[in-house]
C-alpha cells in the first residue's frame, strides 16, 4: 500500500494532512449547512400522488397547532376556559407565522376546549417557525396556572422528536465513548495505545459528518445520518485500527528488532491494509445497494454509512501509519535513555498475540469434530432465526414516539378528547373543469354512505374544496382511531376499494388518489416489499462477486454468502422474540407495547449493513487462512492457524462493536433500539458462532475444494510446506 509506506516515512506530515482534511470537512460543511429532505423527498405510491396532485392546486394539508385547554384536576370551569381560549385566540392572530385561528371547539364530554391554529407555508417548513405559537402558549398556562394550557400537532411532534433524537446523540457519545475506552484498554494495556484507535475513529467521524452535509446537497438528509455515522463510524474505525495494530505488533516480534517503524508499518500495510481497503470497500457496495430502494431515509442511511466507511479507510492509510512510527520512534528514544542508565524495562507484553488455551478449547470441536460441530451449529442459528417467519412490519410513527416528548402527551389528551383527529384521508380528485360539480356532489355522495359506516367519525359534514382552476377537488374524512390500528387500515381499504370507485369513479375522466398518515404507511409498506426482492438479490450477487474475486474461490463466496444469510436470519429471529413478542420489556424493561411489531425500515437496512460489517470478519479471517494455505499448510491446519492467529484481535473488535450498538437501545426512538439490539446480537453471533465454530468447520470439511479454482492456490498445496 504506497499511501500507507508514504505515510509511515512522513508521519508529520501525514497526520498534518489527515488533520487539515478532517477540518477543511467540517469547515465546509458548517458552512453550507445540511440540506433537510422535504415533504416531496417522502412521497411514494398513491398516497405520494394525491399528495402531488393536492400541492399542485395549491390544495396541500395545511400546517395545524391545536391548543387544548383542560381542568388539572376536576371538571373544567367554562369561564375561565373560555377567557384562556380568547387569550390564545388574540394573541396568536397577532403572530406573523398564523394564517388563521378557528373558534374555540368543546369537547363532547365537556372536559377540554380546543383552539386550531393554521399556520401559513408548508407543512414540512412549519417546524421551524413554531417557536413563536409555543411561546405564546406558555405565556397563556402562566396567566392561568389553575388549568392545563398546552399545544400539540405535527410542527411540535417534529420539534419535540428531533429534539429527543439530539439528546440520544448525545447519550450514545456518553455510554460508547468511556466503554469502548476500557474495553481498548484491557485489550492493549496501554493507556497511549487504546487512544489510537479511539482517536481515529473519533476523526472519520468527525470528517464524515463535516462531508454529509455537503453531499446533503445532492441527497438530502432524512434526519438520521449522525446517528448513523456514529453507530458505523466508531465500530469500523475501531475495527480497522485493531486490524492494522494487530498486525504491525506481529511483523515486530517477528523481527526481532532488526526492523525499523517504518519498514513494520510498511509491512503490516501490505497485508492487514490491503484487507481493510477490501472491507471497507465490501462494506461501501454492500450498502449501496440500499440506494435501490429509491427511499430517502434509505438513500440517507446509505450516504451516511458510504461516507464513514471511507473515511476509516483513508485514516487507517494515513494517520495510523504515522501514529504507529511515532510512538514507535518516541518509545524508542525513551528505552535508549533507560538503556544508557542501565534501568531496562521488561518488553510489555502483547495482549493480542497469540490465539490463547481460550481459543484454542473454543476451536477444539471444529477441529475434532467437523461435521458434528457444523450440524450442531447450523441447527441453534436456524433455531434462532426461526421466529423471523413471523416478522411484522409497521410504519413507526406518533403512536410510538416516546410519550416522554411534552408534545406527544398533548395529542395523547387531544385525541382521547377529540377522536376525529386521530387521522384524516384526504381525498384528491382531478378532472376537466367542467366537471367540478359532478366531482363535488360524488365526494359529498361519498360522505353520506361512510356518516353510517363505523370506521369514520361522525363530526359533521366536511367541506368539499376546489382549486381555483376547477380541476382539483380534495375532501378529508377522519377514522376515530389510531394510525397503526387495523381499523384505519380498514377504513382507507374500504375508500380506495369501494366507496370512491363507485362514486368518484363514475365521473368520466376523474383521476382520485387518497393521501394522509395510514395512506402514507401503506403505501411505504408497499413500495418497500415492491424493491426488496432487487435488493437482497444485488446485495447477494455484488457479495458473491467480491469475494469470489478477492480469494479468487468460488466456493469462498458461496460459503460466505450462506454464513452472512445465517448470521442476518439469526439476528432478525432475536428482534422478533424481544421486541415484537415483548422479550425486551423483560429482560431490559423496554416499553415495547406502544409497537409489538417491527419497524418497516429495520429488516432491509440491517440486512445490509449486516451483510457488510460480517464481510469485514469474513475478510480478515479468511485472509488469514488464505496466508498460511498458500504457504502450503495442509487443510486442518491452515484453518487452525489462521482462525487463531485473528481470534482475539476479531472478539477484541466484536467487543467494541457491541458496546457502540447496544448504546444504542437505550435510545428513545423504537426503530433505533431495534437497530442497536439487533447489530449488537448479529455480531457476536457472528464473532463467536460463524467465525470460530461454522466457518473453520466447513472449511475443514472441504478441504482443498475451499479454493476451487484457484490454480495458485493448487499449486501452494501441493508444493512442501513453508515454515
Amino acid at each position: 500500500m504506497r499511501v500507507a509506506a508514504w505515510s509511515a516515512r512522513h508521519p508529520w506530515r501525514a497526520l498534518a494532512g489527515w488533520l487539515g482534511c478532517v477540518v477543511l470537512c467540517l469547515g465546509v460543511g458548517l458552512a453550507m449547512g445540511t440540506h433537510k429532505a422535504t415533504a416531496e423527498d417522502y412521497r411514494v405510491g398513491e398516497a405520494g400522488r394525491a399528495e402531488t396532485l393536492a400541492a399542485e392546486a395549491h390544495l396541500g394539508h395545511e400546517p395545524v397547532e391545536h391548543v387544548l385547554i383542560s381542568a388539572r384536576s376536576g371538571p373544567l370551569d367554562p369561564a375561565a376556559a373560555q377567557a384562556a381560549a380568547a387569550e390564545v385566540t388574540a394573541g396568536m392572530r397577532k403572530l406573523p407565522e398564523v394564517a388563521r385561528v378557528a373558534a374555540p371547539v368543546r369537547s363532547a364530554d365537556g372536559g377540554s376546549l380546543r383552539v386550531s391554529v393554521t399556520m401559513k407555508g408548508a407543512e414540512a417548513d412549519a417546524k421551524d417557525h413554531v417557536a413563536p405559537l409555543a411561546a405564546r402558549t406558555a405565556a397563556v398556562q402562566r396567566s392561568h396556572p389553575q388549568l392545563r394550557v398546552a399545544e400539540t400537532g405535527s410542527p411540535s411532534v417534529t420539534v419535540g422528536v428531533d429534539a429527543q433524537r439530539g439528546q440520544d446523540l448525545a447519550l450514545t457519545e456518553a455510554i460508547a465513548l468511556p466503554a469502548t475506552l476500557l474495553t481498548l484498554l484491557v485489550v492493549f494495556g496501554s493507556a497511549l495505545m487504546a487512544l489510537v484507535p479511539l482517536l481515529l475513529a473519533l476523526t472519520s467521524i468527525a470528517a464524515a459528518m463535516g462531508l454529509s452535509m455537503v453531499v446533503s446537497h445532492l441527497q438530502p438528509d432524512a434526519g438520521v445520518g449522525n446517528n448513523v455515522i456514529l453507530l458505523i463510524g466508531m465500530a469500523v474505525g475501531v475495527d480497522y485500527t485493531l486490524f492494522y495494530l494487530k498486525r504491525e505488533r506481529e511483523e515486530r516480534a517477528r523481527a526481532g528488532g532488526r526492523l525499523g517503524p517504518e519498514a513494520l508499518v510498511e509491512l503490516a500495510a501490505a497485508t492487514a491494509g490491503r484487507a481493510i481497503v477490501v472491507s471497507g470497500l465490501a462494506v461501501v457496495v454492500s450498502t449501496a445497494t440500499l440506494y435501490l430502494a429509491t427511499d430517502v431515509v434509505f438513500s440517507s442511511l446509505a450516504t451516511s454509512t458510504v461516507i464513514v466507511v471511507l473515511a476509516a479507510v483513508l485514516s487507517s492509510l494515513t494517520a495510523l501509519p504515522a501514529l504507529l512510527v511515532t510512538i514507535a520512534r518516541r518509545a524508542g528514544r525513551r528505552a535508549a535513555r533507560r538503556a544508557e542508565r542501565g534501568r531496562l524495562r521488561p518488553a510489555r507484553q502483547d495482549r493480542t498475540a497469540g490465539a490463547g488455551r481460550l481459543w484454542h478449547t473454543l476451536l477444539r470441536p471444529a477441529s475434532a469434530h467437523p461435521a458434528v460441530t457444523l450440524c450442531l451449529s447450523v441447527l441453534l442459528m436456524l433455531g434462532l432465526a426461526a421466529p423471523a417467519l413471523g416478522m411484522q412490519l409497521r410504519v413507526l410513527n406518533k403512536d410510538s414516539h416516546s410519550r416522554e416528548i411534552p408534545a406527544l402527551q398533548t395529542y395523547d389528551r387531544l385525541t382521547t378528547a377529540f377522536p376525529a383527529l386521530r387521522v384524516q384521508h384526504q381525498i384528491v380528485v382531478r378532472a376537466d373543469a367542467e366537471r367540478a360539480s359532478e366531482v363535488a356532489s360524488a365526494l359529498r355522495e361519498v360522505t353520506r354512505r361512510t356518516q353510517s359506516d363505523r370506521l369514520y367519525a361522525k363530526d359533521g359534514t366536511p367541506p368539499v374544496h376546489t382549486s381555483r382552476d376547477r380541476r382539483t377537488t380534495t375532501l378529508e374524512l377522519s377514522t376515530p382511531y389510531k394510525v397503526s390500528s387495523p381499523e384505519a387500515a380498514d377504513s382507507l381499504a374500504r375508500l380506495r376499494h369501494d366507496y370512491l370507485p363507485a362514486t368518484v369513479g363514475t365521473v368520466p375522466g376523474a383521476e382520485f388518489a387518497v393521501s394522509g398518515d395510514v395512506a402514507h404507511d401503506t403505501d411505504y409498506l408497499a413500495h418497500q416489499d415492491e424493491k426488496l426482492p432487487l435488493v437482497v438479490g444485488a446485495l447477494l450477487l455484488l457479495t458473491f462477486l467480491m469475494t469470489t474475486l478477492v480469494f479468487r474461490s468460488v466456493v469462498i463466496g458461496l460459503l460466505g454468502v450462506a454464513l452472512n444469510l445465517l448470521s442476518a436470519a439469526a439476528a432478525f429471529g432475536l428482534v422478533v422474540v424481544f421486541f415484537q413478542h415483548g422479550l425486551a420489556s423483560t429482560v431490559f424493561g423496554f416499553d415495547t407495547s406502544a409497537t409489538s411489531a417491527i419497524g418497516s425500515r429495520v429488516p432491509l437496512f440491517l440486512f445490509v449493513i449486516l451483510f457488510g460489517l460480517s464481510m469485514d470478519y469474513q475478510v480478515f479471517v479468511v485472509s488469514r487462512i488464505r496466508e498460511a494455505a498458500l504457504l502450503g499448510r495442509p487443510a486442518r491446519e491452515a484453518v487452525l492457524e489462521g482462525v487463531g492467529a485473528s481470534a482475539k484481535v476479531v472478539t477484541s473488535a466484536a467487543v467494541v462493536m457491541v458496546t457502540v450498538f447496544a448504546a444504542f437501545m437505550f435510545l428513545h426512538l423504537a426503530e433505533m433500539k431495534q437497530i442497536g439490539f439487533s447489530l449488537a446480537v448479529a455480531v457476536l453471533l457472528d464473532a463467536f458462532v460463524i467465525r470460530v465454530v461454522i466457518l473453520p468447520s466447513a472449511l475443514i470439511l472441504l478441504g482443498r475444494a475451499s479454493w476451487w479454482p484457484s490454480r495458485t492456490m493448487r499449486r501452494a498445496q501441493q508444493a512442501p510446506s513453508v515454515g
